[in-house]
């Protein structure tokens, strides 16, 4: 009996092959000869098909004939082959208007070069053997073509939801395949299952047209009603189409969307960036109100403002969006969007509003001016740093960075020499980042000046003697800045302290001669405000005064300072011995002397002799005194 098909024109199967043997012996006949012919050949379009009826006995004498069967059963003679002895004799009767025509190999095979669609008939074979009878054989030939690119054309109008009967979505076509392919309906990858009957939910039509090249073309319209849920869905249809071999092949067209009309359901309505968590926007930033309703298409948006009850229009516009440029204070209050559309059901709110939260900081404003000048040792001084600002700010001040309290009040007292400096008062809303303002003032402290001494270059051990080099320096402080003289030449001008909180600095380089031991080193700060002195003593070198040993006989080689003379009513009284202070720091003494030092003696205004003690290195002893 007949076996499965295998394509020609295929890889691994060049031109027809036979798909199985057929025994074409006459009903009721004795016949001898046997012919094998494939019952069905199946080849893809363009390829070569060669038709094989070759008689099994190997005959002396026979005679083949190719027949084609027409739609109507007629028979046509395409083709003969005689065989006499070892010769075969082949003749091409009918091309049948074929193009490439019809061709027989040396073997007698029937050849159709370039199979095409309208090959497909029955191909009759006839083998006439004399005495071994006459036999016939029929192949059926099937031609695959594969369509082209699935085509969809999506229906661009809006479709809407609200309509009780299947619309139009799209028309699918796949053209040109043989046979007549199959196409199929998707809807977010899944397959619609849509009968062909026209009914008011869904169901497709479908068309066949069989084109003047003899290749088959479908095209399919599909019909559904739409819902809202279709509104993101993607849609897509496929063209299914046969191979040889009971394959299958597969075209997917691109995806389209749909364009839905539905009313809008939700309306959306706040307040777009920038703005905090809590709602609130800073004045002069442009911010954006945005209202959003789920209608399709996009309705007109009317933003208003409610002021006194009444709606005051702002802008009608289709994108949702209202721009407040620079938005300041006065903008602060109830802002409306209202959806316009009709088609909405009664229950749905198509007006949405919300409070609009203008946060705004004003300048900071002080009590005193950029500069505020107090008296040393005042027991209270206060400063009041105010503003306005929604939310309410907070207030913090600062010096140098530390923070000296909350609040808008800065108290100081008493007021020291320390206390001067650059006062800060910040303001900032913790609810509104980057909304903050700042303002300072500086604090001048007005008063005497205060009196430092430290002895720069260390005592070799054993203490001084004549022509070692001493480095003496003072430090003042005081406003105004005071002015700081020595009573020997040679002092260096004063400069400030590094980081020395308003000290100023003067050093005087000297070597140590007996002419010093009679009179002594003083320096000098003063301003305005008064006077103060210290005076380094030096001792004439013939009493041994020894190191620590408080007020006694000084010995030989040692520096000494005696404690400072300090009268508060204006006048200096000068302490035998001690020198007149008559040279600036720029002058250079040329005396002789020995220095002598010793344990020195605490006093002086502002606690200079405890600053002296302390950190200072090896103590020099002198006298300090000043007037205020």
């Amino acid at each position: 009996g007949p076996q499965p098909p295998v394509p020609a024109g295929l890889p691994g199967a060049p031109g027809a092959v036979a798909l199985g043997e057929l025994d074409c012996r006459p009903a009721g006949s004795q016949a001898k000869v046997h012919v094998s012919v494939p019952p069905l050949v199946e080849v893809m379009q363009g390829k070569k098909v060669t038709l094989d009826c070759t008689p099994l006995e190997n005959p002396d004498h026979f005679v083949l004939e190719w027949f084609l069967t027409d739609r109507s059963g007629a028979r046509h003679r395409l083709a003969s082959v005689e065989q006499q002895g070892s010769q075969l004799q082949g003749t091409v009767h009918d091309f049948r208007g074929r193009s490439p025509p019809y061709q027989l190999d040396s073997q007698g095979r029937l050849e159709l070069p370039q199979a095409q669609v309208g090959d497909e008939r029955d191909y009759v074979c006839v083998v006439r053997a004399g005495a071994s009878g006459t036999t016939e054989a029929t192949a059926k030939l099937r031609v695959f073509a594969i369509p082209e690119t699935t085509e969809v054309i999506p229906n661009r109008g809006t479709l809407s939801v609200m309509e009780d009967f299947a619309q139009e979505i799209a028309t699918c076509n796949s053209r040109n395949g043989n046979p007549v392919p199959r196409i199929t309906w998707y809807k977010n990858g899944q397959l619609l299952d849509v009968p062909m009957e026209v009914n008011s939910e869904g169901y497709m039509t479908s068309r066949t047209v069989r084109e003047a090249s003899g290749l088959q073309s479908l095209t399919s319209t599909l019909y559904l009603r739409p819902s809202k849920a279709d509104r993101e869905a993607s849609f897509h249809c496929a063209a299914h189409y046969s191979l040889p071999l009971g394959n299958q092949g597969r075209l997917d067209s691109s995806p389209f969307h749909l364009t839905l009309h539905y009313p809008t359901e939700n309306v959306r309505f706040w307040v777009g960036s920038p703005s905090t968590t809590e709602g609130w926007v800073r004045e002069g930033d442009s911010i954006q109100l945005l209202c959003r309703g789920d209608g399709s298409p996009s309705p007109e948006y009317t933003f208003f403002r409610l002021q006194d009850k009444q709606e005051k229009m702002l802008t009608i516009n289709l994108e949702g969006n209202l721009t407040l440029v620079g938005v300041n204070r006065s903008q602060s209050g109830t802002y409306g969007c209202r959806v316009e559309d009709y088609d909405a059901a009664e229950d749905v709110q198509l007006t949405k509003i919300l409070e609009l939260r203008v946060a705004y900081l004003d300048s900071l404003e002080l009590s005193t001016g950029e500069e505020l000048s107090v008296l040393l040792n005042s027991s209270r001084t206060t400063v009041n740093c105010s503003t306005r600002g929604l939310p309410a700010p907070t207030l913090r001040w600062t010096k140098d960075s530390v923070p000296l309290g909350d609040g808008p009040t800065l108290s100081l007292s008493p007021v020291t020499f320390d206390s001067a400096g650059t006062y800060v008062c910040e303001a900032s809303m913790s609810t509104v980042p980057f909304l903050s303002r700042v303002r300072s003032f500086k604090l001048l402290v007005q008063g005497s000046p205060e009196l430092r001494a430290e002895e720069m270059e260390p005592k070799a051990e054993g203490g001084w003697t004549e022509g070692d080099e001493v480095r003496l320096t003072c430090l003042a402080r005081g406003h105004p800045e005071p002015e700081l003289t020595w009573s020997q030449l040679g002092g260096r001008p004063a400069e400030p302290v590094l980081g020395g909180q308003g000290w100023v600095s003067s050093s005087l380089t000297l070597k140590v001669t007996s002419a010093l031991g009679r009179e002594g080193v003083a320096c000098e700060a003063s301003n305005p405000h008064g006077r103060v002195s210290h005076v380094f003593h030096f001792g004439t070198g013939e009493q041994p005064w020894g190191r620590g040993a408080g007020k006694g006989a000084p010995a030989s080689g040692q520096l000494t300072e005696t404690s400072p003379k300090i009268k508060r009513d204006g006048n200096v009284t000068q302490p035998p011995g001690e020198p007149e202070l008559s040279h600036s720091g720029s002058q250079r003494p040329e005396q002789k002397g020995l220095l002598v030092g010793g344990g020195g003696a605490r006093g002086g205004s502002g606690g200079f002799g405890d600053e002296v003690s302390e950190g200072l290195g090896p103590l020099v002893t002198g006298t300090c005194r000043s007037t205020g």
